[in-house]
């Protein structure tokens, strides 16, 4: 499913018309799922507001409420800046059903809205949508203070009747106002996910023929609530050169591994991990524990020697190469028996929990650059030998922050390898602020992708994975309960796991994205948002396969 901005919506619409699909048609459509959403609530809502404001999302609003009517509900129409016209056919047939209408600019000082809201289960903004070009102000800045207030005095009055009302919760649900945004909140901005003050947050959001890149960028999408895509007839097809996509179960289902009856270990790939230092064991063991739990076939933790009893004692299921160190750090001198090792695996990952020891961030710069230590004992003497051939690498955490402090760093890599930064590694090892990367997420991993020539997964809320081809991959997940240490190590493991199993580093990529956020999911519905680790995610990585397997 593709994800689009708001000029390649309205192109694709466009390219609807042309092939015969009406406005009116769309339209149509279009409202009827609003109205089939707002059906949806539990409990079924009796009284429905409609906020109608001019233009296309108005036309929604307007067919919904006559939707709405017919199931039952009783509806009221509220204008803004929408004219009384005998040429607008949705509104003269919600007259004809006879829907009460208010103007807004016949309600003197918002009464007949405050009334309105007053009485509302279920209120409908049909107000603006996409079509946001400047601050929001007079009189729809209004309307919307009015709503907002509304449903901030509901949910403390929810909150008030919670503490008695044990045992009632339905009861207690009911006195919530819910909100139901016609494709975007109006205040929100499509494409950039900017969001104007007087923008209120929706319950739900319904959006048309494909979800906007705003639905998926702060603060827009703190507003959108729970996301809908209502099919309105503009074929899939249409949108094939839009390089933004959403991912999708199906989408994974496809790409992950096959498991062959007849397999044997070799079957699913070698992983070698390097990682680790004195202070952050746990890194290295959640890291190599994910590449294992998502199907791996060998995990050999190449780790300081020190680490070994320690990680040997909670991960039995790998193999273990203890490299040379420096009370706890990797040395360069660790080259020597690593070169010799990584030719017979799949792929490598590098980085969680290596901390920035000077000599640490020297080990990593010298293996990206195949250059063995100087004056080794069996390299060259008093020089360099190049290194063999690095297999397929996953980057993450210290492996990534030692790479920034390499002067045009992306050079020294060989073929095509997974980054996985979090908004401030990013930062790091490209110089933009942080604020800048979080507003331009999907650009901002597009545009390094193909600068960097390698598969650039930038994390957090939404993960973009993008593609040195200029495509990119948004994951539907937001989940605050992904937000504790220790998870992106999981994260990397688990995309060094499937990239050992045979998928290419973009695929491999988005599914380790996709199934480590379902891990989060789950281990969130089983133990709440708060007070879920690390581990409780690894631990969920077969039952995320399973499920989105199907199996």
């Amino acid at each position: 499913m593709k994800v689009v901005t708001n000029e390649e919506m309205a192109t694709l619409e466009k390219k609807a018309i042309a092939a015969g699909i009406t406005v009116p048609n769309m339209m149509e459509r279009a409202g009827h799922q609003v109205a089939r959403a707002v059906m949806s609530i539990k409990p079924a809502p009796k009284r429905a507001l409609v906020l109608v404001g001019p233009g296309n999302n108005g036309g929604d609003g307007l067919v919904a409420a006559h939707y709405l009517a017919k199931a039952g509900v009783e509806v009221h129409v509220y204008l803004w800046k929408r004219k009384l016209s005998p040429d607008d056919a949705v509104l003269r047939r919600v007259q004809d059903d006879g829907i009460p209408l208010v103007l807004s600019r016949e309600d003197m000082d918002f009464e007949s809205l405050r009334r309105l809201l007053r009485e509302a289960d279920v209120v409908v903004d049909a107000l603006l949508g996409t079509g946001l070009s400047r601050p929001i102000g007079g009189d729809l800045k209004n309307i919307l203070a009015l709503l907002g207030a509304e449903r901030e005095r509901r949910l403390r009055t929810r909150r008030k009747t919670s503490l008695v009302a044990v045992g009632r919760p339905a009861a207690v649900l009911r006195r919530r106002p819910f909100i139901v945004a016609v494709d975007i909140p109006t205040g929100v901005n499509g494409t950039t996910g900017s969001a104007d003050p007087a923008t209120v947050p929706a319950d739900v959001t319904v959006t048309f023929g494909f979800p906007k890149r705003g639905h998926f960028i702060f603060p827009g999408a703190e507003y959108a609530g729970k996301l809908f895509v209502a099919d309105i007839g503009i074929p899939e097809e249409m949108a094939s050169d839009i390089p933004v996509e959403l991912i999708t179960p199906e989408m994974v289902r496809r790409w992950l591994p096959s498991r062959p009856r007849g397999s044997h270990k070799g079957t699913f790939g070698k992983v070698l991990v390097v990682a680790g230092s004195a202070n952050y064991t746990g890194a290295a063991y959640l890291s190599g524990a994910a590449a294992t739990r998502v199907g791996a076939g060998l995990v050999t933790m190449a780790v300081p020697a020190s680490l070994h009893r320690i990680l040997a004692a909670k991960l039995s299921e790998t193999t273990y190469l203890l490299l040379p160190e420096d009370i706890g750090a990797i040395v360069p001198e660790a080259l020597e028996i690593l070169s010799q090792t990584w030719p017979s695996y799949t792929v490598m990952l590098l980085g969680p929990g290596l901390g920035q020891d000077e000599k640490t961030v020297e080990f990593v710069h010298r293996l990206v650059r195949r250059e063995g230590p100087r004056g080794k004992i069996g390299f060259v003497s008093g020089g360099e030998e190049t290194l063999p051939p690095l297999p397929p690498m996953v980057i993450d955490a210290d492996g990534l922050n030692s790479l920034a402090r390499l002067p045009e760093w992306w050079k020294s890599l060989s073929g095509v390898n997974v980054l996985t930064p979090h908004p401030g590694e990013m930062s790091r090892l490209t110089g933009l602020e942080v604020p800048q990367i979080q507003r331009e997420r999907i650009e901002v991993a597009r545009d390094h992708a193909h600068k960097w020539g390698q598969v650039v997964v930038l994390k957090g809320a939404y993960t973009v994975v993008a593609s040195p081809d200029g495509r990119a991959y948004v994951n539907p997940f937001a989940n605050p309960a992904l937000a504790t240490a220790g998870c992106g190590d999981v994260l990397a493991g688990a995309i060094a796991g499937f990239l050992a199993q045979g998928l290419e580093p973009l695929r491999a990529a988005v599914v380790g994205v996709y199934v480590h956020a379902l891990a989060g999911e789950l281990a969130s519905d089983e133990l709440g948002h708060a007070g879920v680790v690390a581990g409780d995610i690894l631990n969920r990585l077969p039952a995320a396969i399973k499920t989105v397997a199907g199996s």
